[in-house]
């Protein structure tokens, strides 16, 4: 049992590092530890700014001084879930120093949150999601090794996000054995953290585009002398770095995309495309949010609602790609 603190005391930073370290401990994705550390920063910088309290001393807080701070968040934010959940990672953190004796109580639970809006959607447009395949196509009969194979890579990415509705933390440690290959039915292996592994199908074009991709993978490994069993991969101009690719280096890939070919792409738009093509093809909602990994109160009434505006289709995927190939253009 953790021994009372004095609050004269107190280490904000410490004791933050240490709410890390326990989420970290159970669990949490990296991405996920960075959003509670840009959340719990805010609380930080207006201790500093606002209130003047450059020692970060918080023994002294209460209701009042709670309060004060969620009245700043009122005025400092117009997004009502962006107060929420700095609101949320405080609540969070508070109950942390409960559970540590360093409050006897958490004064942030009179802060109510702001109701939890459904943003609407703004999935990649369809046009910028042909747009970025043919790119890619083109990219991967590159005369360079390692631009072909990077390619190869993002061919792969884009499928499993557009195809299977990965997240980025889902893809960042990726294994090769949660990969299940099949000429009509590939499926891909989700295990998340705090609940039992689920498959989720793939287009079938996926099979044809992932053996192209391995061979190429195996003959760069070697002459890179590294070997790992991650999907993706990080890497220089010259040689592979390392196994595996981190939800920001895969972000950050996106960015290039949108600055390249002036499209409207990330990792998270790709994926609320997935969600208007799995409607229009029909699947229930309950499977659709089993396959997201999403709680089953979660609405889908936004999607629904915009689901006219945006026409989301997997079967170009092949249709290019056999164009592609049976115009030779693969041996560029």
């Amino acid at each position: 049992m953790a021994q009372p603190r004095e609050k004269t005391n107190v280490d904000l930073i410490g004791l933050q590092d240490e709410f890390f370290t326990m989420l970290k401990g159970k669990g949490r994705s990296l991405n996920t530890l960075k959003n509670y550390r840009t959340d719990l920063d805010c609380f930080n910088k207006y201790l500093v700014e606002v209130t003047k309290n450059k020692r970060l001393d918080i023994s002294g807080f209460s209701i009042p001084e709670i309060k004060e701070y969620g009245s700043f968040l009122e005025k400092k934010y117009n997004s009502d879930n962006s107060r929420r959940r700095r609101v949320q990672a405080l609540r969070m953190f508070f109950d942390f120093l409960v559970e540590e004796k360093v409050f006897p109580s958490n004064p942030v639970r009179k802060i109510p949150t702001s109701p939890k809006f459904l943003d609407i959607p703004r999935p990649t447009p369809y046009v910028d999601v042909k747009t970025l395949w043919q790119f890619l196509l083109e990219e991967s009969a590159s005369k360079q090794p390692m631009v072909r194979l990077i390619a190869k890579r993002n061919m792969v990415t884009l499928i499993l996000i557009y195809g299977a509705g990965l997240k980025v933390s889902d893809l960042s440690g990726l294994q090769v054995s949660q990969i299940y290959l099949d000429e009509d039915s590939p499926r891909v292996l989700v295990n998340p953290p705090k609940r039992d592994p689920y498959t989720v199908p793939l287009p079938s074009i996926f099979t044809t585009v992932f053996n192209d991709y391995s061979k190429t993978l195996v003959t760069m490994k070697r002459d890179s002398k590294v070997e790992f069993d991650s999907v993706l991969f990080n890497a220089n101009p010259y040689r592979i770095l390392s196994g595996g690719l981190s939800s920001r280096g895969i972000e950050i890939i996106f960015e290039e995309f949108r600055k390249k070919l002036m499209i409207e792409c990330t990792a998270k738009s790709l994926r609320q495309a997935c969600i208007f093509k799995w409607l229009k093809q029909k699947h229930k909602d309950s499977q659709i949010k089993e396959w997201l990994g999403l709680a089953p109160s979660y609405n889908l009434k936004m999607y629904k609602e915009h689901l006219s505006n945006h026409a989301h289709d997997e079967g170009f995927l092949e249709e290019v790609h056999t164009h592609f190939v049976r115009k030779g253009l693969h041996r560029r």
